[in-house]
Formats: structure tokens, sequence, C-alpha cells
């Protein structure tokens, strides 16, 4: 049998997909990018703002062509969508024979028999504990980087998130088992983990009573053959002196951290319902680069609240420039059905979220290139990622880029390299949000 697996939304998402395809494939099930020779189809879908919303379903629709033009003989959905719109989908969309919930997807051998023996398959597994695999994963990000998923769910119901609604309360991973997914990652050539969650500065409060993530770094550090771990998703007010110190200390730790604090405004972040203010992340930033000078630091933010008025635009704006983030990424906001903030009387128009969006990344873009001038000169340590057809240009990425959110740097040699290769590379120029270089 065949299958098309297709995987929307983030990272943690991704974690999922490979997971399931592991366990299909290990039990004889091939592979295939062409959804016309597919027998089954699977779409692991986000609904986690309006555009991942409709691209989800969009997908779902365009794969449910295939029962009728192609060979699909089971089409399931499972993640996010398939969680909050299950009976939607099952009414929506009646070519779907099979719908699986966020904490179930341990179930998907099960669906694929079921509905290939002509049986609707419904699982939704209550949100306790994690999903048991006991396959390894197939990892899709290219082989020498992966992601390693350390917790689920989210306790913190921002306004605006319904990720608590269809992920669940925190869980964390035990760290015994993160080093032995870990372990097997790195024998199978994976030389980058990034740690992800819907938060990873929380991790551990709920298995060990304390926040535990720089006690997982420790752990993680001393595997043999992996060159970097990176974080992702630190909220600003979580962040603790002993995470700083296991950075500083574990040597493959990258010094970058991803920190997104949506808004720096104090009625904004209150009607957010973060646990932060303006001051306090004034504080964590001046810390960090104190402690840790070279750190690159990532944040993401939300532009159109609603009661985001001209004067806090304008604020967020200042602060923007003041602290000059290495990384940033700013979206508009989108009411979603559920949350508290969807209720909210004042509204922004989508005009404005917009212009507030622009604004905000016109800024950062001369940020970026003024920071990436600045690295003209240094040597950094840099993944090779892949080529430039025709020309004797390689795509490198160093300790200050995530792989698909941030930049790239282009490496000029006349040696041949591999994709996962690491290289040293001295910085001889800079665009907005990349780098150029040469190989030392």
């Amino acid at each position: 049998m065949k299958l098309l697996f297709i995987s929307l939304g983030c990272d943690k998402n991704l974690v999922d997909s490979e997971f399931m395809i592991g366990k299909l494939t290990a039990n004889g099930i091939t592979l295939t990018d062409d959804e016309t020779e597919a027998d089954i189809i699977i779409v692991n879908s986000c609904c986690f703002i309006g555009d991942a919303k409709e691209e989800s379903i969009n997908t779902i629709l365009e794969m449910a062509q295939q029962k009728e033009t192609g060979n699909c003989k089971s089409l399931i959905v499972t993640g996010c969508l398939a969680q909050r719109y299950q009976d939607e989908i099952k009414k929506e969309i009646p070519e779907v024979d099979a719908i699986i919930g966020t904490n179930s997807y341990d179930t998907i051998l099960d669906a694929v028999k079921e509905t290939l023996n002509n049986t609707y398959y419904k699982c939704m597994k209550d949100f306790e504990g994690f999903p048991k695999i006991d396959s390894k994963r197939s990892v899709t990000t290219g082989g020498h980087y992966a992601y390693l998923k350390i917790a689920e769910g989210c306790n913190k119901r921002c306004t605006y998130c319904i990720i608590p609604y269809i992920r669940g309360n925190y869980r964390s991973i035990p760290i015994e088992e993160l080093v032995k997914q870990a372990t097997e990652l790195v024998e199978a050539g994976v030389k980058e983990l990034i740690l992800v969650a819907q938060e990873t500065t929380l991790y551990g409060i709920d298995l060990y009573k304390e926040k535990s993530l720089h006690k997982l770094l420790d752990a993680l550090n001393e595997i043999e053959g992996l060159k970097w771990i990176r974080i992702l998703y630190c909220y600003p007010e979580e962040i603790y002196d002993e995470l700083i110190e296991s950075i500083i200390r574990n040597k493959k730790v990258c010094h970058y951290l991803d920190m997104p604090i949506q808004h720096c405004n104090d009625d904004i972040l209150k009607r957010m319902h973060r646990k932060t203010n303006k001051k306090d992340i004034e504080r964590i930033i001046t810390n960090l680069r104190n402690k840790i000078p070279d750190i690159t630091l990532r944040t993401t933010l939300i532009t159109g609240f609603p009661g985001e008025t001209k004067e806090a635009h304008e604020e967020m704006l200042e602060f923007v420039d003041k602290f000059e983030f290495d990384r940033l990424g700013a979206f508009t906001y989108s009411p979603e059905e559920g949350t508290p903030a969807a209720s909210y009387d004042d509204q922004i128009s989508e005009d404005v979220k917009k212009d507030y969006q622009l604004d905000i990344m016109e800024l950062q873009e001369e940020i970026s290139f003024e920071k990436n001038e600045q690295m003209v000169g240094r040597i950094l340590e840099a993944f090779v990622e892949g080529k430039v057809a025709d020309e004797n240009v390689y795509i490198g990425r160093t300790y200050r880029d995530a792989p698909g959110v941030d930049g790239y740097i282009f490496i000029d040699t006349d040696k041949e390299l591999m994709t996962g290769d690491m290289v040293n590379v001295k910085v001889t120029g800079a665009y907005e949000y990349d780098l150029i270089g040469e190989l030392v």
C-alpha cells in the first residue's frame, strides 16, 4: 500500500507526523509524493489561526477528490483541526474515513486497517499522558536536524489562543524518555536537536515540581555525536537563572533563544492574559544579553489585537527600535472562536492590522540588516543545507538561524560539500536577512 502523508502547521505537529509515518512504514506501507497513486492519504491538520484553518480545510477537500479520481481508499484526518471540528468534518466532508485527535495518533495503524476494510474510524482520547508509539520516528527534515518535542499542551490560557482546548494542559515528557529519543535520532545521523513545546521554559514543572529544562540540557549535552541543541518557545516570564547558566555551561547549546513576547504595552499584555509586563520583558532581555553577549534573540509579535490603539502600536515600534531583536516575526491577530479575545467588542479592522504589521516588519528589516553588517569579518560555524543550482554556492545555517523561520549564509567555495556538513565560514557580506561568506 502507498501512503501520501501531508503534515501542516507547526514543528510540534511535524513530530507527531514523523511518529505516525514511522509506525506505518515499519508495518510495510511505503511513502509516495503522488496523490494520484496513493492508496492512503493522511492529512495532519492545523487550526491555530484562520489562515492555517483555511489551508487545512482546502487540503482535505483537495485530497477528498482522490477518492473519485485517484487510487485513494482511505482518507484520514488527524491533528488540531480534527480535534476541534470532528463533528463538522464528518458532516461536511463525507469522503473522510477516519478522524483522530491530537492525543490519539498512536492509533494510526488501527485507523488505516479499519478504513481499508470500509469501516469508519474515530478516536479522541482524553488529554492525559502521551500516545505510545512502539516504532522509531521517520525524520522528514533532511536527516541532520530534528525537532524534539519535550512537552504537550499549555496551562497559560492566553485569551487569543485555542491550543489548550485542543491539546490539553501542560504535560512534560520524562527526561529519560527524551534522552532515549534524542540518542536514537543522533545514532540515525541527526546533529542538531531543536527543543519544542507550547512552552519549553516550564518543562518539568508537572513531573518534578520545579522547572527542569536546565537538567534536560545537561543530559542532552552528554550525547556523543550531537553538535547543537537549540531552544524554541521560551515564555519570557519563565526564563530563570539556572536555565541561563546551563546555556552558558553546556557547549552544545546554541546561544539562541526564541522568546515570543507578543506585545510590550501593559494594557494589551493584560488583555492577552500574558503573565508579564513591559518592565519585566526589558529586564529579561537586558539580563540575557549581559550574561550571554553573543546570544541571538528571536521574538514574535501580534498586531491588531482588540483594543490596540495607535499609541500602543507606536509604543511597540519604539520598543522594537530600542531592543533590536536579532530575529522577529509579526503576525496579524486572528479571532478564534471559543477564545475570550474573539468576543471582545473593540476588534481592529484587517487593514489596520496589516498596516501595523508592515510598520513593524519594515523597521525590523532595517535592524536585521544593521545586525548582519556587524557580522562581517566574523568566522561562524554553519550547517550545509543545500546548494544553489549551477553555482559554486552552498546554502548554510549558523547558530543564529533556526530552520524555516530565520535566514541563511550563502557560502562561496569550489570545494564539494554535502548537506549536513559542518563548516567554518568567514562572513564577507550582508543582506537584510541573510549573510554571504566564504569557506575557511
